[in-house]
């Protein structure tokens, strides 16, 4: 492990996201909340919260950090058939969030994924990403792709 005792602590947030192609079928299903196990995306929240609890367990180098939040937001993408998922975790610390915020949203996706199969096997994984990171010595950054304006809100930039 990273040698952090010497870093200040800072107030650090990393924000991530990705999607999940459900197909028509699947996505016109959990539109109209006919899928066969429910709607997953509040169950994707607790998973993709309980996730990033877990990263430093499931991740062999990771610090064990205590969060100070992690809130997920999942946003019906229409036109790809597919939803998209936020994960941001904040933390006050010496070392960053951003492993906490991908691995929930991993697990958020996979939560997804598992409630929609029963409609649709072909599902796929797409477009994971961090989009933002701030705290620590290196302060702001930004995905060279941007922000889009639902990220932007989830950030309090808009």
């Amino acid at each position: 492990m990273a040698d952090v005792s010497q870093k200040p602590v800072t107030s650090r947030r990393a924000l991530a996201a990705g999607e999940i192609q459900l197909g028509p079928e699947a996505y016109a299903a959990l539109e109209a909340d006919q899928l066969p196990k429910g709607d997953p995306r509040p169950m994707a929240e607790i998973a993709g919260m309980q996730a990033a609890k877990l990263t430093p367990q499931l991740l062999p180098l990771c610090h064990p950090i205590a969060l100070n939040r992690v809130a997920l937001h999942c946003a019906m993408v229409p036109e790809r058939s597919a939803v998209r998922v936020y994960v941001l975790a904040e933390i006050a610390a010496q070392t960053g969030v951003e492993m906490e915020a991908l691995t929930g949203l991993q697990v958020a996706l996979l939560t997804i994924w598992d409630l929609c199969k029963p409609v649709n096997a072909a599902l796929s994984l797409e477009d994971t990403r961090l989009l933002y990171k701030s705290g620590g010595k290196q302060g702001e950054w930004v995905h060279p792709q941007g922000l889009d304006a639902t990220a932007q809100s989830i950030l309090g930039l808009q």
